[in-house]
């Protein structure tokens, strides 16, 4: 069975859709109860584990059988992205779930809207991809809206530390899914990407996770052994599936596409967090219509990103019957 095939199937791409907005929104909302209202506040360590247990349970499948003699030249020839990827994917994870101890989720995930903006103009640059007329069209009000929940979140719960912290995780969130859709363009695929980048972000965390929490995370732990592990183990196998499965979504709807899917996580994250832990009860009106304003501008954006995606499946499709149409429209 051709699994190239599969994941560019309608069937394949719906279901990879299906776990990239569940694993997402799970471990969006597991990391907020985790730590900002249970109380287990070490987000730097939390990152490195979630990406240790990564390369130890991948590194099996990657060094043994037909996988191990293909490293040392995909390595060679892409390892300065693969470096990139994994700096900017340490800063994204740490400081937004850094974040994430001083912010409510459904106003992280509001200023994380704003990613589209960012691997737009990205991708310009390093993909060569420039959006559509419709496409601006539908981040212009992302812009406004997310300025304006920030201005206004600011007074409410969160703190402007944890707001400060989430934008510059959202920016190096664009970079990572940017850079890492030119690295899989050379042949590598997600859970190799995955495997090469756990490294370099562990590397790039440990000495702050040690300086910043090492001795609070030994207090803790010698009173709350068991819930330690389990937080610990369950966050990772998480993480682990959710790396995975964004990186094969970026390989096969690209970095820019990728984003499209946001303004349904959003909103389903905006609205489980305000029943699970009330997060929406201090937003004002402005907040609120700076959300509306966001989400508006997503789905413009998501619409004109899902159709290109279609057209290009459907003109490929047609190229391949020798049946080319130029003007074809869905």
């Amino acid at each position: 069975m051709d699994y190239n095939k599969i994941m560019n199937s309608a069937v394949g791409i719906g279901a990879l859709v299906g776990l990239y907005l569940g694993l997402n929104s799970f471990l969006n909302l597991f990391n907020r109860w985790a730590l900002g209202i249970y109380g287990f506040k070490f987000p730097l360590i939390v990152t490195c584990a979630h990406l240790f247990f990564g390369f130890v349970a991948l590194a099996p499948y990657q060094l043994l059988g037909k996988n191990k003699d293909i490293h040392q030249a995909a390595l060679r020839e892409t390892w300065p992205g693969i470096v990139m990827v994994g700096l900017f994917m340490a800063v994204n994870i740490a400081l937004n779930n850094a974040s994430l101890v001083g912010m409510v989720l459904s106003l992280n995930q509001v200023i994380r809207a704003s990613i589209p903006c960012f691997t737009a103009v990205f991708a310009i640059g390093i993909e060569g991809r420039i959006p559509t007329r419709m496409q601006t069209a539908g981040l212009i009000p992302i812009s406004l809206g997310v300025m304006v929940a920030v201005w206004e979140g600011s007074h409410t719960s969160s703190s402007t530390s944890g707001i400060i912290l989430c934008c510059i995780a959202t920016v190096s969130n664009a970079l990572m899914m940017t850079i890492s859709g030119r690295v899989m363009s050379s042949k590598i695929d997600s859970m190799r990407l995955t495997f090469y980048t756990a490294p370099v972000s562990v590397m790039a965390l440990l000495p702050f996770a040690l300086y910043r929490e090492s001795s609070a995370f030994e207090e803790y732990y010698a009173t709350n052994a068991t819930p330690t592990i389990l937080l610990l183990v369950g966050g990772s196998i998480a993480a682990l599936a959710y790396n995975v499965v964004h990186n094969q979504m970026i390989a096969v709807m690209s970095a820019t596409a990728t984003t499209v899917l946001g303004n349904v996580k959003i909103v389903i994250l905006i609205f489980a967090s305000s029943v699970m832990f009330g997060e929406t009860n201090d937003w004002g009106y402005k907040l609120v219509g700076g959300t509306a304003l966001t989400l508006g501008g997503f789905f413009l954006y998501s619409y004109a990103g899902l159709r290109d995606k279609l057209e290009q499946m459907r003109a490929s499709e047609l190229k391949a019957e020798g049946k080319q149409d130029g003007n074809y429209r869905v």
